[in-house]
């Protein structure tokens, strides 16, 4: 039998696969997540970025580096802290939002659609409550 990360992590596969299908902008669904990150928090250091998605600094690096190439991100130095580079949603990244929103949105009603409302419920409940744990396992030795 699979184990419930493997599971998981296929979902998570078909989702990627199925965004960039859907995507009319041709931006890899890979980077979908990318853009409600850097849309819901303009200006945040790559470091924090990368802990706030939970992947590694030189994934996020080499992502934003294709981000920044194709036009949908800026980075800045930090102007408090010069080793700091902040990461700003350009205009185009704003103008894709509404159509990564949609084929998030249209996704999670599609996989959920033979799911009870409480059935949901509950597995968010029981997602929310694995992910705490996860960010506890990781980050505990953080300052």
């Amino acid at each position: 039998m699979a184990t419930i990360m493997r599971k998981m992590n296929v979902i998570s596969r078909c989702e990627g696969i199925y965004r960039t299908q859907q995507s009319k902008d041709n931006l890899p669904g890979i980077y979908h997540s990318y853009v409600f990150a850097i849309t819901g928090n303009p200006g945040l250091s790559q470091d924090k970025l990368a802990k706030h998605m939970c992947i590694n600094k030189s994934s996020v690096t080499r992502h934003l580096a294709c981000l920044e190439k194709e036009g949908y991100v800026e980075r800045k130095v930090s102007e408090t802290d010069k080793r700091e580079t902040l990461v700003y949603p350009t205009q185009k990244m704003l103008d894709i939002l509404p159509e990564v929103s949609d084929i998030t949105k249209t996704w999670n009603e599609m996989v959920a659609q033979d799911i009870s409302r409480e059935e949901l419920e509950l597995f968010h409940r029981i997602l929310d409550k694995m992910l705490d744990k996860s960010m506890e396992i990781v980050y505990s030795g953080d300052a």
